[in-house]
């Protein structure tokens, strides 16, 4: 469903990125693992089209993306990627119930539907009774869940996780791995994951290992 081709990126003289090839099949959890300074993050922001190669090239759903610009790549994105970050980034004046629904209403979708949506996702983990409820009012494992949340509201092809379970202690870290896996199962969610964290890896149904802006295996 994915595949990058000789993905390049310098920054001043440091070349981060030296060529990386990659795929990820649909339904499949890809982890990036790899010391810090390999390059991971670099990498998933790439393929996630937050930030811009130098070259190579990026195909999701046979849509080569590295050709996509300005407002059609930000509704693309918007439309086919989740991303779950360390840090939840919720919205603090919104409740949990609105920040899920951002992503479906800068869509144009409809308003009732995404809020019905949202509901549902929150319902499906675990947080049917924290809807109404601001960030602030939430434990750190509870905000992580509703970003999640958020990453899946308009169905997207894959989600990009950059560290999620960075900012969380070992039991909800743990959840959050279960849930990953247990998204993939009954939604076929397609995760591909920066980490860390050795478990998270090893629940992972691939891991990648980056070394010096290379894919080393």
């Amino acid at each position: 469903m994915l595949e990058a081709h000789h993905i390049t990126k310098q920054y001043d003289q440091l070349q981060v990125l030296k060529g990386v090839n990659i795929t990820v099949a649909n339904g499949e959890i890809v982890s990036i693992v790899g010391s810090s300074g390999a390059g991971k993050s670099t990498l998933l922001h790439i393929l996630g089209t937050l930030d811009t190669p130098d070259s190579g090239s990026i195909v999701l759903n046979q849509q080569p993306i590295h050709l996509l610009k300005g407002k059609q790549l930000a509704a693309f994105r918007n439309m086919h990627m989740g991303f779950v970050f360390q840090f939840h980034h919720l919205l603090p004046e919104f409740s949990a119930l609105e920040n899920v629904c951002i992503p479906g209403w800068i869509a144009n979708r409809s308003k009732s539907q995404v809020a019905k949506e949202a509901q549902e996702l929150l319902n499906l983990l675990g947080l049917s009774e924290r809807a109404q409820n601001k960030p602030q009012q939430l434990s750190g494992g509870e905000q992580q869940r509703v970003a999640v949340a958020r990453a899946l509201i308009n169905k997207p092809s894959i989600v990009f996780a950059d560290e999620p379970t960075g900012n969380l202690d070992s039991a909800n870290a743990k959840d959050l791995h279960e849930l990953f896996v247990r998204l993939k199962t009954e939604l076929g969610q397609t995760f591909l994951i920066v980490t860390h964290n050795e478990e998270l890896a090893a629940m992972s149904d691939r891991t990648v290992h980056m070394k010096d802006g290379k894919i080393t295996g």
